[in-house]
């Protein structure tokens, strides 16, 4: 990347402008080489990863409380295929555009990069180097041993608890009750209908006239019998 474009890229970005190609690095080497020059001109350069499925107030805190920790906060979103693979087969919920969106709207967030499929979080951390490192306590991508290597590659690794009652699955989850509810609610009015309907039908008597040609009447009786009775011939 040339000096001049990186410079405006950086100056973009401490400009705390909103515009989305101003917040978006998905580049490699454009996105290291825009940390590179802030971190030599002094800023803390905060590192934090997920999928950002559902967006909800427990995100935005804890976006918050990672900015807290120092001056620029890159956040690496999972892309679709990735967030599948970690997830499982219907997630994400957001697209990667709708996330992409909305994280870049957010004044707490100075940079949104992508994390894709195949790629090691270990050697993200490894060739970004961010002064700190922010995860979740529900993370499970790190073991003791990893957080201690990775310390080679960042000053500190800070891991948050939840914050917030609410979270992605626990949405995804109210929201299927609340549809099987709702789909519950319409079939329980279905077998009524369906059962009113066949009342009315059984309260009415049912019985036959005379047909052409026969030779017979069909009258009901209180077995619910028919009994067949011979029409007396006019001689």
């Amino acid at each position: 990347m040339k000096i001049a474009e990186n410079s405006q890229l950086v100056k973009n970005i401490l400009s705390g402008s909103l515009r989305f190609e101003d917040r978006y690095i998905p580049k490699r080497n454009v996105l290291l080489s825009a940390i590179n020059t802030l971190q030599q001109s002094g800023y803390r350069v905060v590192l934090t990863m997920g999928v950002y499925d559902l967006f909800h107030v427990g995100h935005k805190r804890y976006l918050e409380t990672a900015k807290s920790n120092g001056d620029i906060l890159v956040v690496a979103v999972d892309t679709d295929e990735r967030a599948r693979e970690r997830k499982g087969p219907n997630r994400p919920f957001d697209k990667l555009n709708d996330r992409l969106e909305i994280l870049t709207a957010l004044r707490t967030v100075d940079i949104v990069t992508l994390r894709e499929v195949g790629e090691d979080v270990r050697d993200f951390i490894k060739d970004l180097q961010p002064d700190v490192f922010i995860m979740s306590d529900t993370t499970e991508d790190f073991t003791a041993k990893d957080k201690k290597d990775l310390l080679k590659y960042c000053s500190e690794i800070t891991v948050l608890p939840a914050q917030a009652s609410t979270s992605t699955t626990g949405k995804l989850r109210r929201m299927m009750v609340d549809g099987a509810e709702q789909l519950a609610g319409k079939i329980t009015i279905l077998i009524n209908d369906f059962l009113k309907g066949n009342n009315n039908e059984s309260s009415h008597p049912v019985s036959a006239g005379n047909s052409h040609g026969s030779s017979g009447v069909l009258q009901k009786t209180k077995a619910g019998k028919a009994l067949h009775t011979r029409k007396k011939s006019n001689r």
